[in-house]
C-alpha cells in the first residue's frame, strides 16, 4: 500500500486492514541507539484486529 503500511489494503467499505502491534517502552538502559523506543510484544493480524467486512455498517458495502 504505501511506505508505512506493510501488507494493507484497503476493503471495499473504505477501511485499511493491516497488522496491528502491541508495543513495550523500553527504558533507558535497554535503548541501544537513538529511536530505539520500543519493544513490539506482539503483533495482531489485520483480519482480527478489525470488523469483519460481513458486520460492516458501511452503506456502499453489498450485503450477500
Amino acid at each position: 500500500m504505501d511506505a508505512f503500511v506493510k501488507n494493507g489494503y484497503l476493503r471495499p467499505d473504505g477501511r485499511v486492514i493491516r497488522d496491528m502491534y502491541l508495543v513495550r517502552v523500553k527504558s533507558p538502559a535497554e535503548s541501544k541507539e537513538p529511536w530505539d523506543y520500543y519493544e513490539i510484544v506482539r503483533t495482531v493480524k489485520g483480519e482480527d484486529a478489525f470488523r469483519p467486512l460481513a458486520d460492516s455498517l458501511c452503506p456502499l458495502v453489498k450485503k450477500a
